[in-house]
């Protein structure tokens, strides 16, 4: 039987690391796509780099989609502060960056047919950041039958299938997930901030650290690397 093509959209975070290495483990052989979109943590361009070396992967790219030219995120406007108060049921964080995974995911199907991927692999996930509109499976729903229409692979019937399997684990389940995969978890990034090191306030770091003490492994927590 021939080895299943997918194409994964790898962020340098621990969600996108982890579901490239399920993937794997299923016997896809993985390429690899990330995105220069303007975020000011630029610093997960390196983890996502580091990541696909990590995992063999033999095809990797690393492409700029400048979201940051009309800003209307605090990940890509850096006069808007990044929030630490934590995550607000039914309210959309000001990290969300408008259309984001909207673009990604159609360049992502551009790949995908281009080489005859059966699978785009996303790491997105609904619980840690509910309001986040373009992470939920409604949304994933619709863009399987935007994929199907939208291309010649689709209405040929063979439009590669939108995988996220994080979608609505928690992080702790992540993380025990990504330790049984033994994956290098020190060398992803979540942090938020744009500065060297992680920040341990902003939510994507408090998610990240609570989920890391859950799991047993506080030494990996942001304030166990400074």
């Amino acid at each position: 039987m021939a080895q299943r093509t997918a194409v994964a959209l790898i962020s340098g975070g621990l969600d996108s690391a982890t579901a490239v290495a399920l993937a794997q483990e299923n016997g896809d052989h993985v390429i690899g796509l990330s995105f220069d979109y303007g975020q000011r943590h630029r610093r997960e361009l390196r983890a996502a780099a580091s990541i696909a070396t990590h995992l063999q992967l033999t095809e990797y790219y690393q492409i700029k989609v400048n979201l940051g030219a009309w800003g209307g995120s605090a990940l890509t406007d850096p006069s808007q502060m990044v929030p630490t108060n934590g995550v607000e049921e039914g309210v959309v964080p000001t990290t969300y960056v408008p259309g984001r995974n909207t673009v990604f995911i159609a360049i992502g199907l551009s790949l995908a047919e281009a080489r005859g991927a059966e699978r785009l692999i996303l790491g997105v996930n609904a619980i840690d950041y509910p309001g986040y509109p373009d992470c939920r499976p409604d949304y994933l729903e619709a863009f399987q039958q935007l994929a199907a229409l939208s291309s010649q692979a689709g209405r040929e019937g063979r439009e590669p299938r939108l995988w996220a399997p994080l979608v609505e684990w928690d992080k702790t389940r992540i993380v025990k997930e990504a330790l049984r995969l033994r994956l290098p978890i020190e060398e992803t990034w979540s942090c938020y901030s744009g500065e060297a090191t992680p920040c341990g306030v902003c939510d994507s770091c408090r998610i990240r650290d609570a989920a890391l003490c859950n799991a047993g492994r506080s030494d990996l927590c942001s304030n166990a690397s400074q």
